[in-house]
């Protein structure tokens, strides 16, 4: 490929990326390999000139404003900074400087990795916050900003009009807290804080943004050529009386070899830090000073970002163990030699799944190279070939799940394996929560927080427990605690009453979710007749299939299902299903509720279209025998006039279900 083809297709390459990394919040490479072809591109176009363009990946910034917000025209353009790769360049750095400007003071900082963003404040009050896009137009986040509470909506002795530009970013203990409750939830986790971050302060709703307990650190005042500072050091010293958090750390240095033992040292230290840093920023001290250096069309002149090269470490895999989340999931993790990366001791990194072991083949006694993903997670990322000692065995997942001993589903068009068993200790707290949630078995009192108590009090080992609690076992575990544990124990007691129907949901049985469990409750009319009977039979009734037969079928023949229901049966839990069509008025019908209903909510028309013998569905299609349609219906409506579906108001469905025949 010629000089043109290269530069062209690495320009691409580049837009393709600053999109998933800017505006997406989804990026597909690492940030050293984007740095890199960085790097390639500005080399091919100092060495072409002739194929120079304004529009180049190398000369703009490449975020946009997206539509979903106002877009904001930066007063003071939002600049992002020049990146060096070694000590050789940073001197580089200072050479240029003092030779423009003579000998110079340079402050060192920490580069947050986050989202950049600009406030505005008028009169003192917070009026208006926006995000960098593409450093002359961001988008207008006030409304997220507003919620995140390190930031001040109202300052003391402020100047008229103060423009401020920070870096949001998500702390290391919050996202470890957010993704254990995705987890739970069965949610999709987050990559890392950075994208996590950027995620959450452009959510359209606010109360989303309020949610993930963003930060911020301040480290530049946009406009301060109206205000009487002279230096960086004084514009921080001054956000921080204000009330804006700011770096915690900004030392001044003299000599280059002072600032490199500063780069070292905060370096060795990033891995303690409640937050990511992707680097050091060097800026010159005096404004007078950084006037005379300038910027270029993209960076300022009076400031460089050293970024830390990615530390691969090479060590020896002893073992490989397997984790097993409260999901269900079984991951592998390698137990290595410890070695020193990036500020703290690794002694295992993540295997990820049994996809990622089979492509890496990695073994027990292999040499293999190290890194941490986002400078948080230790993960392998290649294997010395070379060295594999004799004998060493491919690594095959285990059939069966090493915390409690039941059979894994290992779907090969699945990179997950999941342990089969609802009475797991590993997922207990998820398991509590699902059996105790409103549409299972409506436990008040069983949130995350308090479920969590009692497994650590050792009081709960499986949903049954919970039916062996007392108001005594209670007292000692929190505040309030009289009235929350005579409520709790209560409502334990109402829940024994629950249809069959709900216990089944409750059980968590895979491929078993609320319709199915009415579906089996009404056929068979209790737990013992459902215990009782065949694959064959369930996969007979009506809109159940194999695959939800066959789970049934290994979840009652497990050790840890059978004691779970035994000891619900001596409670004295419910087992008995209650007919829930009360006539056959609409029986053979399917009917489809959309829109915005005001008669009813979307859960009371489903169940009582089907306490009436018909089938509530959630698609439109030649077999729907109505349509009842309320504001806002949309595509359903639709496609229902086009097929000559016959589509009813509320007040029409409600006269006809008030008949008595269809």
């Amino acid at each position: 490929m010629d000089a043109l083809g290269q530069i062209t297709a690495l320009r691409e390459k580049l837009r393709y990326h600053n999109d998933k990394y800017y505006n997406q919040d989804a990026p597909e490479i690492s940030d050293y390999e984007y740095d890199m072809m960085q790097r390639e591109l500005r080399a091919l176009e100092a060495a072409h000139p002739e194929y120079a363009d304004e529009n180049s990946p190398t000369r703009r910034i490449g975020g946009t404003a997206s539509g979903r917000f106002t877009k904001v025209t930066h007063a003071y353009p939002l600049e992002s900074l020049q990146d060096v790769f070694s000590f050789d360049e940073l001197s580089e750095f200072y050479t240029r400087v003092e030779g423009a400007v003579g000998r110079a003071e340079y402050v060192v900082e920490y580069k947050i990795d986050g989202l950049s963003v600009a406030l505005e404040y008028v009169d003192g009050v917070f009026v208006r916050g926006a995000t960098r896009g593409d450093g002359q137009v961001g988008e207008d986040v006030t409304a997220n900003l507003k919620t995140v509470k390190d930031i001040p909506q109202k300052l003391e002795n402020a100047p008229p009009h103060l423009i401020v530009r920070g870096e949001i970013y998500m702390k290391k203990s919050v996202f470890d807290a957010l993704n254990r409750e995705l987890e739970l939830h069965e949610k999709p986790l987050l990559a890392n804080p950075r994208n996590a971050a950027a995620g959450s302060l452009r959510q359209k709703d606010s109360r989303i943004t309020r949610q993930r307990k963003l930060s911020i650190f301040c480290f530049n005042i946009q406009n301060a050529d109206e205000l009487p500072i002279t230096s960086h050091t004084e514009s921080l010293d001054y956000l921080k009386k204000l009330g804006f958090p700011v770096s915690p750390r900004y030392p001044v240095y003299t000599d280059p070899t002072d600032v490199q033992r500063e780069i070292e040292a905060m370096g060795e230290t990033r891995g303690e830090l409640d937050f990511d840093i992707d680097g050091v920023v060097v800026k010159v001290n005096a404004f007078a000073q950084r006037e005379a250096l300038g910027s270029t069309a993209k960076f300022p002149r009076w400031a460089a970002a050293y970024k830390y090269p990615p530390e691969i470490k090479k060590t020896l895999l002893k073992d490989i163990v397997i984790s097993v989340g409260r999901t269900g999931v079984l991951t592998p993790n390698a137990v290595l030699e410890p070695v020193r990366l990036a500020g703290t001791t690794v002694s295992r990194a993540t295997l990820h799944n049994r996809d990622f072991i089979r492509q890496l083949d990695v073994r027990v006694g292999d040499t293999v190279s190290v890194r941490k993903a986002g400078e948080i997670i230790p993960e392998i990322v290649s294997v010395e070939l070379d060295k594999r000692p004799p004998g060493a065995q491919p690594y095959e997942m285990p059939g069966f799940c090493p915390v409690c001993g039941a059979p894994v589903f290992n779907d090969e068009e699945e990179a997950a394996i999941r342990c089969t068993s609802a009475s797991c200790p590993a997922q207990l707290l998820r398991n509590l929560m699902h059996f105790a949630s409103r549409d299972a078995m409506d436990i008040d009192g069983c949130g995350e927080g308090n479920l969590q108590k009692l497994i650590d009090a050792g009081l709960v080992k499986s949903a049954a427990d919970l039916y062996d609690l007392t108001v005594q076992q209670l007292l000692p575990l929190g505040k309030k605690v009289d009235t929350w544990a005579n409520n709790l124990i209560a409502s334990i007691e109402a829940s024994k009453t629950r249809d069959l129907s709900r216990l089944l949901f409750a059980f968590g049985i895979r491929h078993v979710g609320q319709k199915a469990g009415k579906i089996l409750s009404n056929h068979f009319g209790s737990l013992d007749a459902l215990l009782a009977s065949s694959v064959e039979e369930m996969t007979g009734i009506r809109d159940i299939g194999q695959t939800t037969a066959e789970s049934i079928a290994a979840w009652r023949a497990l050790d840890q299902s059978k004691e779970l229901i035994e000891k619900l049966r001596a409670a004295g839990v419910n087992f008995i299903g209650e007919k829930t069509a009360r006539s056959n008025l609409l029986a053979g019908k399917t009917i489809v509720a959309t829109g915005s209903l005001t008669l009813y909510t979307r859960g009371e028309i489903n169940d009582l279209i089907e306490s009436l013998g018909g089938k509530a569905a959630g698609s439109v299609s030649k077999k729907t025998s109505y349509v009842v349609a309320g504001e806002n219906a949309g595509s359903k409506l639709q496609k229902a006039i086009e097929l000559g579906i016959p589509v009813l108001t509320e007040e029409q469905f409600k006269t006809m279900i008030q008949q008595e025949e269809v």
